[in-house]
């Protein structure tokens, strides 16, 4: 995929080099995981692996205790256990939601507690600020940060003052996992897609995500491929294993499943796991669980017996 070096240069001298993207081959490469034949039980492993990497989200302005109280019950057990589907990976909310899912969830939950910070979804905070609520996030029992990068400052071209922003977050996480988002709905073209995602990984991001899903474009197939390319690059570089998120946009398990074959196939098995893969696409859920109910019972149930996410 990569034709010839580029260089972009911070402030402060440092320079990355990446490798220009061939747009062609990588939407080329991307459409070809859609037309793999999956047998059916490997389409039912799939499907329940799919659900143990789902970030079950809520963030909007009239989120309750109520309404995130009932998310943690559907992410700690998301089908009848006569079906053998595992929890999801994590419940994301808004930082003052955090406390209430702490407590819902327990303190020794295999559901982990995500929460978005940093001025999500804009990322136009004082760094101060951004600092602020992430330790507040943290200290109310958040296991993971989902950060937003200042796209701002990325495109005007300020990438020192990105990546000194994503370390001086992931330094307020302790020992929380740093999931960094990049936007890229935001930045215009794959080449911004693969400097971002290095930049971020360099940062000391434990994840690189792709959207907010306030956005529009928010995960393409095309944009995740280039950003596990990077991850798959930056181990083969310092065998660190960075985690990827698409979010937004993920709406069937059909798409789910092509998601995954992409992950298999570019970074191989060991990052078929939800520490290193996860889904933010709540409303792929329902989905998800109604063909596995298909597949063990060789019938659909209607939807409506499915709670909503």
């Amino acid at each position: 995929m990569a034709i010839e070096p580029n260089r972009a240069r911070n402030s402060g001298g440092r320079a990355w080099e990446i490798p220009t993207v061939d747009q062609v081959m990588v939407e080329e490469r991307a459409a070809s995981f859609t037309r793999r034949s999956i047998k059916a039980g490997a389409k039912l492993a799939g499907l329940k692996l799919a659900v143990s990497m789902m970030d079950l989200t809520t963030l909007e302005g009239k989120d309750t205790p109520g309404k995130v109280a009932f998310l943690c019950r559907k992410a700690l057990q998301p089908l009848d256990p006569v079906y053998q589907v595992p929890c999801c990976g994590a419940v994301c909310v808004y930082p003052n939601m955090v406390r209430h899912a702490r407590r819902f969830l327990g303190v020794d939950s295999p559901v982990h507690l995500a929460s978005v910070a940093t001025g999500f979804p804009s990322g136009q905070y004082p760094l101060p600020t951004k600092l602020a609520e992430v330790r507040r996030a943290v200290g109310d029992g958040a296991d993971e940060i989902d950060m937003v990068i200042d796209r701002c400052a990325f495109l005007a071209g300020e990438h020192a003052k990105m990546f000194d922003e994503i370390a001086a977050v992931k330094t307020a996480c302790g020992a929380a996992h740093l999931k960094v988002i990049l936007e890229t709905g935001e930045l215009v073209t794959y080449d911004n897609v693969r400097l971002a995602s290095q930049i971020a990984m360099e940062a000391g991001a434990d994840f690189i995500k792709t959207s907010t899903g306030k956005v529009q474009p928010a995960a393409t197939m095309p944009v995740t491929l280039v950003m596990l390319e990077a991850i798959r690059d930056y181990f083969l570089a310092t065998g660190v294993r960075i985690g990827m998120k698409p979010a937004g946009g993920i709406r069937t398990s059909k798409q789910a499943l092509h998601y995954l074959v992409m992950v298999k196939e570019t970074l191989g098995d060991d990052w078929l796991t939800p520490d290193l893969f996860r889904f933010g696409a709540s409303t792929l859920v329902n989905d998800v669980l109604m063909q596995i109910v298909k597949a063990v019972d060789g019938n659909y149930q209607a939807a409506e017996y499915f709670s909503l996410p």
